[in-house]
């Protein structure tokens, strides 16, 4: 792994910290509390600032799917909008346990040309030297790039037999575009937008006015996503 170079710079860098707990014995206790301090201590040693710190909840570090770490899909959203390049943990575990699903997140980072930086060791763990990981991104790359291919082969086959069929092929609809989804989209941004002496509702607290009120997901879902309300307002 790279050192990074602890060495006084003349401007702050701006840093998100993660962090994660894996049991809920954990949440309770000072898991949070003890990360969040070891990062900002690293954060102050080493000019950069914590612009947002973004927690998950008894998640397992073995898993690399976004859909099951809400809080790192969050944070990835945050990075693609603002511009910061560079996130702290505690330490490499606290990112991922697991040596391929840490290999997958990383990728992710990097197409966004972000760094990972693990204040136990101040080492950026997104460019790791290790020949094991190095090999792991090989192959996962080798991997990723065969089930690109498969996967657009697949929908150009899929959507000729549908041109064949119907006569015509169209994709998954956004939402808006069904009937009654317009009102959903009225209402969200009406308890989104800023009024007098009042700061904006939050996307989570829309997500629970909205299961509050009994309005379904296109799934059929009480459940609203934070991020999923946020990239239906973004269009």
């Amino acid at each position: 792994m790279s050192h990074i170079n602890t060495g006084v710079m003349a401007k702050l860098i701006p840093a998100i910290a993660y962090l994660r707990v894996s049991g809920v014995s954990q949440i309770e206790g000072d898991g949070f509390k003890r990360q969040e301090e070891k990062i900002r201590a690293w954060a102050k040693r080493n000019n950069h600032e914590i612009v947002a710190v973004f927690k998950e909840e008894a998640i397992s570090g073995t898993t690399s799917e976004l859909s099951e770490r809400p809080a790192l899909s969050e944070l990835m959203l945050k990075i693609a909008g603002n511009g910061v390049r560079t996130v702290l943990v505690e330490n490499a575990t606290r990112f991922a346990r697991d040596l391929i699903a840490g290999e997958l997140l990383i990728r992710e980072f990097q197409r966004m040309e972000a760094k990972v930086i693990e204040c136990e060791g101040g080492n950026d763990i997104s460019e790791s030297s290790d020949p094991t990981a190095k090999m792991v991104r090989q192959i996962l790359g080798a991997v990723s790039e065969f089930e690109k291919n498969s996967i657009v082969l697949k929908l150009r086959t899929a959507r000729k037999r549908m041109k064949a069929e119907l006569g015509r092929c169209e994709g998954r609809k956004p939402y808006g575009d069904r009937e009654g989804e317009a009102e959903v989209i009225a209402l969200m941004k009406s308890l989104r937008r800023k009024r007098p002496n009042r700061k904006r509702m939050s996307y989570d607290r829309i997500a629970k006015t909205l299961k509050e009120k009994g309005i379904k997901t296109r799934s059929g879902s009480s459940d609203w996503r934070s991020n999923t309300i946020r990239r239906i307002l973004a269009r």
